[in-house]
């Protein structure tokens, strides 16, 4: 049974339960290029709380520091070991999961945020970008060698997919059978564009799938090994972490599958009928809410008002113990400079 988010006092509440926040951002912080009313302020509020921030995308065109742009050209805060992409999880799979020897390179088929990914992690790679790979002039006929020091393909969303990628990518999943690992950043069937959808990595990957009778491991949401990478790099306890998100089939069942709670809104992809409709989907969120913007009511904008348990809220957003003294989010005791005292 999911709980709908309605009251000052429940988004007070979910503010003392989690102290790791992840976040999708399409549909989540942002639709296109235009910023969801009050995610700002929301993010400011949980940094407030010291509340540790992860921005959780399945966008594997963009390295962190690529994408980090967006938010910089939004005005969202954020710092470029908080956004995990499923270009930077493939790169951590890559070399802190499966410890790919550094003798052994990938063979990519994506594009210039997967191979800096890849780069920044030490990995070598070959395919990608390169020109000699980005040609339409691939026939039957045509040699190829394979590079012996290729041990693993990795399939991402290519703008340029072309017969030459796919067929020397095929090549070594079938030639080297399991001793190559094949790997996809996401299974997305489409991603969100001006003006609609567009074929998603998923698709990309598809004609590898059924051409090589292979299952890749996937690294995007939903999938755990997603979060395995995430925990390669940051310190959290699952039980106080919780996945915001705007699609079931993805966010929602990738918090379920990592064991966090998580938190639909409606801003996105998702409609209300999906949640509290007659015919309900299987995968429900514990919490939803219409949008981001909706936890601001757990902040300043209630000043001196009640909220939940008995407790006060001041100009900054935090909660009043009876003593008129602050709260952060755990219920400790807080300075005038926001330090905790007790």
């Amino acid at each position: 049974m999911t709980t709908h988010l309605s009251s000052p006092s429940q988004y007070l509440d979910l503010l003392s339960k989690y102290d790791t926040w992840m976040f999708d951002c399409d549909g989540v912080l942002w639709n296109d290029d235009h910023l969801i009313d009050g995610a700002i302020e929301v993010l400011k509020l949980l940094r407030t709380h010291q509340k540790q921030i992860l921005f959780v995308t399945n966008n594997a065109s963009k390295s962190r520091k690529t994408y980090k742009k967006k938010f910089d050209q939004l005005g969202v805060e954020a710092h470029v070991d908080e956004i995990f992409g499923s270009a930077y999880a493939a790169a951590v799979y890559i070399s802190s999961v499966l410890k790919l020897p550094k003798d052994q390179k990938v063979y990519v088929i994506g594009m210039n945020g997967l191979e800096e990914e890849l780069a920044e992690e030490g990995v070598a790679y070959l395919g990608g970008t390169d020109p000699a790979d980005n040609t339409l002039s691939f026939t039957p006929s045509s040699v190829f060698s394979p590079d012996p020091s290729v041990s693993a393909v990795l399939c991402g969303l290519d703008l340029s997919l072309n017969y030459t990628k796919l067929s020397k990518a095929f090549t070594y999943l079938h030639t080297l059978g399991p001793k190559c690992h094949f790997i996809a950043t996401n299974l997305d069937s489409t991603y969100p564009a001006k003006g609609g959808i567009l074929p998603g990595a998923g698709a990309v990957m598809a004609g590898l799938r059924v051409a090589s009778g292979r299952e890749p491991v996937c690294v995007g949401k939903p999938e755990a090994t997603m979060l395995e990478c995430i925990k390669a790099k940051h310190d959290f306890n699952p039980e106080r972490t919780i996945m915001v998100g705007d699609r079931l089939n993805t966010d929602i069942l990738f918090g379920q599958r990592g064991g966090l709670a998580t938190l639909l809104v409606l801003s996105g992809i998702t409609h209300l009928e999906e949640v509290a409709g007659p015919n309900p989907s299987p995968i429900v969120p514990t919490y939803y809410t219409n949008s981001l913007g909706d936890l601001r009511a757990a902040g300043g904008s209630q000043n001196g008002s009640k909220i939940g348990n008995g407790f006060v809220v001041n100009g900054n957003g935090h909660a009043l113990n009876g003593n008129g003294h602050a709260l952060n989010g755990n219920g400790h005791v807080l300075n005038g400079n926001g330090h905790v005292l007790n």
